[in-house]
């Protein structure tokens, strides 16, 4: 696929950053695409490598037909790219700007060489075809009066809700939030992902007769007991929206907030008003320390710089990770590696380095006088691994530290989603408190009610909520109608 020669001739080329000292002065999009020429080479440098792992259970979980539509970049068959990118992924407008690019690590090129740009190939198709108009409601040509409630207006959600709804169901999403989009619209900021790209979606979704209710939080404005009666099927797509805590002393200070209040509360602010109303957690001039690394962190990080916070840093308790592949994570694996997202690149331009601190322990938040966190007490940890053995970590005797700070953002991940829906009609649970519904088939143990995304799987990435979305919308639509019509 691409041109035979491309990976030789062309290097690897991603969309460019605006300066990170200029961009935190807004929340604007900080990607700049590259021009016509470029985009094409991007799409020259995928090899006709016989065996597309991109494609395999280590790439893409929503089987992207990824060669094709490198191909087609190439050549500058745009419209027919749009059209092969949209067999397989609903939302590739998210994808191709917040996920971590598993595809990519899969390259068969990445074995020896930087991999293909995937990721901005797929964002440079959709985004030329909503500028060229391409990218359009195409209502389905018939109904079968079947009616299907969607629990949840995240990317599960709404991939199963698009799905259901091209094969001519009835779909009426629920979401207690007073906007769609569930993570998509408050747990990603702006500056990652555009909110008027997500009413721009969700707005094309409605005219092709998707119903949305907002503010409507099933458990308290409706009970689930009326949907289940009231709908052919219910699909429970609520996330994994319980926080996990830091049960330390001091823990109950003010000042201290899990990263999602933090991130919600700007981005509501952020869209209401601009942030005129006040309604936020505010960083500005204060010191941020935001405990725990992955994307969340990052998220808090890029935010609170844009508030024009007075120091910042970034507590990691796992070691620091290798630049590249080590023989933990041979390829085509997903690999841990050191990298410097937006938020880290941002701060490290304004205070002079790496805001991160790996292999260290939260021990105690400290108060001032008027029962606000006022410092954090720390220590270092030394992990070790013997073979075959999970890796155990121990505290490093003399190496306590107390670091200023007036705001703690709690980034360290979920536990689960919460428990009310599912107590109400007594759905099966995991182990691990995720509603329970086999891989495939997304049954739960109570008829017609179906499951997908975080709040089966567990916290996982956009990508694997889409994949789990159109999975179980093809489920629902084997049990309304006895076969089904989706891929």
């Amino acid at each position: 696929m691409g041109k035979p020669t491309g990976f030789m001739e062309f290097a690897r080329e991603t969309v460019r950053d605006r300066d990170a000292a200029e961009r935190v002065s807004d929340f604007d999009e900080f990607h700049t695409e590259l021009d016509e020429e470029e985009r094409r080479n991007q799409g020259a440098r995928c090899m006709d490598c016989g065996v597309p792992f991109c494609q395999s259970d280590f790439g893409c979980p929503v089987d992207n037909l990824i060669p094709e539509w490198n191909d087609l970049v190439y050549q500058g068959r745009w419209d027919d790219a749009f059209h092969r990118l949209m067999k397989t992924n609903n939302f590739p407008e998210y994808t191709g700007r917040v996920c971590p690019a598993p595809c990519e690590s899969a390259c068969v090129l990445g074995i020896n060489e930087p991999a293909v740009t995937i990721k901005d190939n797929e964002c440079a198709i959709i985004d030329r075809a909503y500028d060229s108009g391409l990218m359009k409601p195409r209502p389905p040509a018939t109904r079968t009066g079947k009616r299907v409630a969607v629990v949840g207006s995240g990317p599960a959600g709404l991939a199963a809700a698009d799905q259901l709804n091209k094969a001519g169901h009835l779909v009426t999403v629920f979401e207690r939030d007073d906007r769609i989009g569930g993570l998509l619209m408050y747990g990603i900021p702006n500056m990652k992902l555009d909110k008027g790209l997500v009413e721009k979606r969700n707005g094309i979704m409605a005219l092709e007769g998707v119903e949305f209710r907002t503010n409507v939080e099933v458990g308290t404005d409706i009970e689930p007991s009326e949907l289940h009666a009231q709908y052919d099927a219910v699909l429970l797509a609520c996330g994994a929206t319980v926080p996990r805590d830091l049960p330390v002393p001091g823990r109950d200070l003010k000042g201290i907030h899990f990263a999602m209040e933090f991130l919600k509360a700007n981005t509501k602010s952020l869209l209401d008003s601009a942030l005129a109303d006040g309604t936020y957690i505010s960083a500005k001039g204060k010191s941020v320390i935001v405990i725990g690394g992955g994307d969340t962190g990052n998220d808090c990080i890029g935010t609170s710089m844009r508030h024009g916070c007075r120091s910042l840093r970034n507590f990691e308790l796992l070691s620091k990770p290798s630049p590249s592949r080590t023989a933990e994570y041979p390829w085509p694996t997903y690999p841990r590696l050191l990298k410097m997202d937006y938020g880290h690149v941002e701060a490290a331009e304004k205070f002079g380095g790496d805001p991160r601190e790996y292999s260290i322990l939260t021990k105690e938040f400290i108060s001032d006088d008027n029962g606000h966190v006022r410092a954090v007490r720390t220590v270092r940890v030394e992990w070790k691994k013997e073979p075959g053995e999970r890796p155990t970590m121990e505290e490093i005797s003399g190496t306590e530290q107390l670091w200023e700070a007036d705001l703690v953002l709690l980034a360290l991940g979920f536990l689960g989603p919460e428990q009310g829906i599912a107590d109400t009609l007594e759905v099966e649970r995991d182990p691990r408190s995720n509603f329970k519904a086999e891989y495939g088939r997304y049954a739960t143990s109570v008829e017609k009610v179906f499951s997908a995304g975080d709040a089966r799987r567990g916290q996982s990435l956009v990508v694997w909520a889409i994949d789990e979305g159109r999975g179980a919308a093809r489920e629902i639509d084997r049990f309304l109608m006895g076969s089904t019509v989706l891929p």
